[in-house]
């Protein structure tokens, strides 16, 4: 396998060069914070904190726009929107913050190739989730957006979400993870009670791999743009599907273009139920996979040898150019949130995630580290992995 493929792909797992340029620039008032958190925008001395978070779809945009020129099926834009939504609010979840945000979308789009069409159905996507949340009290308004037409700058379009809300000092979760933690893992596949369809549960994260891995080599003949001319053409589509193609009960459209599932309405439902002080971080599988919990813990091992088995996963673990130890820090590899909590506080969250639909469990626990620093051990059927 080519190390550097990634690279080739334009894109990152670990953003080392983001991190490296925002390094500089202030944390906010709790420095170790899933999201930023700012003094209250007033000024006043208050017990209320401002949080404000923004995050896009990614390169599932890309995979959008193919399968929709492909097919003619707009609904895939609606789902799209929900990935853009989602990677804002299960965030601001991390910190403790469910309920009363504001969102603004932001779209550019090359308006030679993405009509009008596309931009009423993302709008629609994001609408259709606001209603879904409200009905487990969890208000999410919604206050327009921008939409640009940036050809010259955006190939296909790119899909935003900004989200602001307001937090009491006393309900945030900043991680303070220790040995004798004890790891819930909430699955990203499934059909939760509030999802109108089974969910891959392949989020919103490494999607340039799994197009590239997945996809047959045609696609970059039939979509140039879906591509940076940039990009060597050995690292792209070297798949060996079609988006109809069938593997198991689904086809590979189905497989990709999943929705990024939301799990607010499990999280407000712990969140109300349960000591938040005796849950030590929640943490969103995102950017860097299984690693992420890296950037929040410090002088202690953690140890996941319990993770759950998922098909898409599977299929991408047999399908990929990448070592295995790699799939873990560009997927989530099953499941997109873990609670860092104490061991007596497991079985109600898991059974608060089963109410749900939502399959959970003990994915994991954690040790004292010799070092400051976190390392992860992860230990699978693929093989024992340590990041350190």
């Amino acid at each position: 396998m080519n190390q550097n493929r990634y690279d080739q792909l334009g894109v990152s797992a670990s953003k080392t060069e983001v991190h490296q340029a925002i390094k500089g620039l202030d944390k906010g008032l709790y420095p170790e914070a899933f999201c930023k958190v700012l003094a209250h925008i007033s000024g006043a001395k208050s017990e209320l904190c401002s949080v404000i978070h923004a995050d896009t779809a990614g390169t599932k945009t890309v995979l959008a726009y193919m399968l929709w020129k492909e097919t003619g099926d707009l609904s895939v834009w609606e789902d799209l929107a929900q990935d853009a939504m989602v990677m804002n609010l299960d965030d601001l979840a991390c910190i403790g913050l469910v309920d009363q945000i504001l969102v603004s979308s932001t779209i550019g789009r090359n308006k030679h190739l993405i009509p009008s069409e596309v931009l009423k159905s993302i709008i629609h996507g994001n609408q259709k989730l606001i209603d879904t949340l409200s009905q487990f009290g969890i208000n999410v308004h919604y206050g327009g957006g921008e939409t640009a037409d940036v050809g010259d700058v955006v190939r296909t379009i790119d899909v935003g979400i900004t989200a602001y809300g307001e937090i009491e000092k006393q309900k945030l979760i900043i991680p303070r993870i220790q040995p004798g933690d004890v790891i819930v893992g909430l699955a990203s596949f499934g059909q939760a009670s509030y999802e109108q369809k089974y969910n891959s549960g392949i989020g919103s994260n490494g999607l340039t791999a799994a197009r590239h891995d997945l996809l047959a080599k045609e696609y970059s003949n039939r979509f140039p743009e879906s591509v940076s001319p940039e990009t060597s053409k050995d690292a792209i589509y070297n798949g060996r599907f079609h988006f109809s193609d069938i593997v198991g009960n689904y086809n590979i459209g189905q497989w990709l273009l999943s929705p990024t599932r939301t799990y607010l309405p499990v999280l407000k439902k712990i969140l109300d139920e349960v000591d938040r002080q005796k849950i030590s971080a929640l943490i969103h599988c995102t950017g860097g996979g299984q690693t992420k919990v890296k950037k929040f813990a410090h002088g202690v091992k953690i140890i996941k040898d319990n993770l759950f088995e998922s098909p898409v996963f599977e299929l991408l673990a047999s399908e990929t150019n990448y070592e295995k130890k790699e799939l873990y820090e560009i997927f989530n590899m099953g499941h997109r949130m873990e609670l860092y909590c104490k061991p007596e506080l497991a079985n109600d969250i898991v059974s608060f995630a089963n109410e749900f639909s939502i399959d959970a469990r003990i994915i994991g626990y954690v040790e004292a580290n010799a070092h400051e620093h976190c390392s992860i051990s992860i230990k699978s059927k693929y093989g024992s992995f340590l990041y350190d």
